[in-house]
């Protein structure tokens, strides 16, 4: 079982920055990244952003390139989203999650909503 704790979110005005945290535990031994998605209401998930742990290499949704950013702490097994530039399409509850090799875990934290006020 995988434990996934995301923090941060909250409302902020357009053009403003928030820093996402997700902390995993539990059976993440054979994770192979760490990403980010998201769900706006009456939209489906979507990934925004993933990392890679050997590597340290970067995925980004088109939206959020260069305004997004993924980074990692491999020993304290967190991924971080830094989010500036905010736009009111950014709104959603914002959930992270391991790719366990053969794919994404099938378990999901709590999310951290995002508002951003235009």
């Amino acid at each position: 079982q995988v434990q996934l704790v995301e923090s941060g979110g909250g409302l902020v005005q357009a053009g403003g920055s928030l820093r996402l945290s997700c902390a995993a535990s539990g059976r993440t031994f054979s994770s192979n990244a760490m990403g980010w998605f998201r769900q706006a209401p009456g939209k489906e998930r979507e990934r925004v952003a993933t990392i890679w742990w050997s590597t340290g290499s970067t995925y980004y949704k088109d939206s959020v390139k260069g305004r997004f950013t993924i980074s990692r702490d491999n020993a304290k097994n967190t991924v971080s989203l830094q989010m500036n530039s905010l736009k009111p399409e950014d709104t959603a509850v914002y959930y992270c999650n391991v790719y366990l090799g053969t794919g994404w875990s099938d378990y999901w934290g709590q999310g951290t909503q995002v508002t951003v006020s235009s």
